[in-house]
């Protein structure tokens, strides 16, 4: 098994030879992104319980349906999450830095179906089923999210994959917000990759008790090695798959090129 270290250098590795590729063209990338969203969307959703299923999700998102027999709320969380995911490709764009206003804006755009909390840092004390952790109380959120900013500002020199994961593990900590902290932190970890040039990643609901037992990990031995790698191999299986898809669009753009090349020399043999 690879340690850490070696594991961060073969991603960074990865993404030299990504960059190195001949991009895809508008349309590819939009085709690209449109199915990252919608599976995005439909794993971080059903993380928090959501019902809907990947193909009514997609429904929802391309189509603008209603699906019968299921709730104006988890409707609203499937659109949430779109503008939300759709709002962060802008902050990358803008090479925006991570911020409180930024986490609150990402926040308000999740919890569509709750006017009243978006963007507002919960009043109430909470508790997290089954968690081994109890969040700050209230009055303790504003002060402990601005520690936490200042930290992940700090830590220039570490490499942005164990910086998220450790970002996202003591957001989710403090659980600033009275709901939607999973989908919103989710969100924050993507932003911070992607400005970085890594792809999105998409933590997958059948994978969700390995991404809890990071939590309890954590908590437990104030250990975040199981949330890094957890990431990691998730950056690293999105790189590789970003890499299989340009080798064989450019594979076949080449054949095409070939193909003309050729029939272009026929025609000049035959004058």
């Amino acid at each position: 098994m690879r340690n850490l270290p070696e594991m961060l250098s073969g991603i960074d590795t990865l993404l030299k030879e990504l960059n190195s590729y001949r991009p895809l063209t508008r349309s590819e990338v939009n085709r690209l992104r449109e199915e990252f969203l919608i599976n995005f969307t439909y794993n971080s959703n059903a993380i928090e319980g959501n019902t809907l299923t990947l193909q009514e999700t997609a429904l929802i998102i391309n189509e603008g349906l209603t699906i019968g027999e299921k709730s104006l709320r988890e409707h609203l969380e499937v659109i949430g999450h779109k503008e939300a995911y759709l709002f962060i490709e802008e902050l990358v764009k803008d090479k925006a830095d991570l911020s409180e206003k930024a986490i609150k804006d990402v926040h308000s755009l999740v919890l569509m179906e709750q006017r009243e909390s978006r963007g507002v840092y919960r009043r109430l004390p909470v508790m997290i089923m089954g968690a081994v952790h109890t969040p700050p109380q209230p009055y303790m959120v504003p002060v402990q999210m601005e520690q936490l900013l200042n930290n992940y500002h700090q830590n220039a020199s570490e490499h942005i994959i164990s910086k998220v994961a450790k970002f996202h593990l003591d957001f989710e900590a403090i659980h600033p917000f009275i709901d939607g902290n999973g989908r919103t932190g989710r969100l924050i970890l993507n932003l911070e990759l992607m400005k970085q040039g890594f792809p999105p990643i998409n933590i997958k609901f059948s994978d969700r008790k390995r991404y809890y037992n990071c939590f309890t990990s954590y908590h437990t031995n104030n250990d975040p090695i199981e949330m890094i790698v957890l990431i990691a191999e998730n950056v690293e299986i999105e790189i590789e798959r970003y890499i299989e898809i340009i080798k064989m669009a450019n594979n076949i753009t080449d054949g095409i090129y070939s193909t003309e090349e050729q029939e272009e020399k026929d025609e000049n043999q035959e004058i």
